[in-house]
């Protein structure tokens, strides 16, 4: 675990995985404002790439300040990492809801070598109806599944920060296209932070985030899950079409957690985007 100075003078936490000298791989969590614990190694991406994994203002060890904390606001984050580790080329990688501050981080300082964007909530950048609700549908007769479903669709308990953690948990089934041992304990893996969450989604985009998008020619691999229950296919492949330079790759029996559910054909599709736009 080391440290980085952002812009306003606070001091951010990253963890730092894989060998020094190798290309970088910035990998940003979601949740939002999960513990980047969750991400693990990426199915063992960090063995041949030097995975930077930062944590997010007010989430595992760095602070919150709200006013600095909103997803937009956090892309400058990125950019003051990307100084602090000196790196003239790396790939910016983002799960889930962090796929907006990846956007907004790539519109705002160009200079990538690719973006991968894994699941993304990809929902409020484009104009197509989600098919989430027929991919739930899909599991109807699974009653670990319908329970899950049926907390997320209760609302988050934003009593405490206990209980926000708690309901997540207790809607996680629906996340996954299974509920095996390996999803189990994934699922147990880093606990969310309500007042980061919070801040990270406070206030609206900015005007002009969408139409940006058709003007974003970095190399960009959007990852779905065929069972991704949580976002659907069809938004995240409309992502993929907006981006002049976007390709899509969608896993079989794969749901929002494509590492833990579907390792290999993750990497496959990931190792080789990253041979071809940072070959080591």
């Amino acid at each position: 675990m080391a440290t980085y100075p952002a812009a306003d003078g606070t001091e951010l936490t990253y963890d730092a995985h894989g060998p020094a000298d190798a290309p970088v791989v910035i990998a940003l969590p979601g949740g939002p404002a999960r513990d980047p614990a969750y991400l693990g190694d990426l199915a063992g991406l960090a063995g041949a790439r030097r995975l930077v994994v930062p944590h997010p203002r007010g989430v595992g060890r760095s602070p919150l300040d709200p006013a600095h904390a909103s997803w937009w606001a956090q892309a400058q984050d990125v950019q003051d990492l990307r100084l602090h580790l000196g790196a003239s080329r790396l790939v910016l990688l983002a799960h889930s809801a962090a796929a907006r501050q990846a956007l907004g981080h790539a519109l705002r300082f160009p200079g990538l070598a690719g973006l991968v964007l894994v699941t993304p909530s990809a929902a409020s950048l484009v104009d197509v109806a989600s098919d989430a609700e027929a991919v739930a549908a899909r599991r109807a007769d699974d009653p670990v599944f319908r329970s899950a479903v049926a907390v997320l669709e209760g609302g988050a308990d934003t009593c405490s920060a206990q209980a926000y953690d708690a309901w997540q948990r207790a809607g996680a089934p629906a996340g996954y296209a299974a509920w095996g041992p390996a999803e189990r304990e994934h699922a147990a893996a880093g606990r969310w932070h309500l007042a980061a969450a919070r801040a990270y989604l406070a206030g609206p985009p900015p005007d002009d985030l969408r139409a940006g998008l058709p003007t974003l020619t970095v190399p960009t691999l959007v990852v779905a899950g065929a069972e991704d229950a949580l976002t659907g296919v069809t938004p995240v492949a409309a992502l993929a079409a907006a981006l002049p330079a976007g390709r899509l790759a969608v896993l079989a029996a794969c749901g929002h957690y494509p590492w833990v559910e579907q390792p290999a054909a993750f990497r496959g599709v990931v190792d080789g985007f990253l041979a071809e736009v940072l070959p080591g």
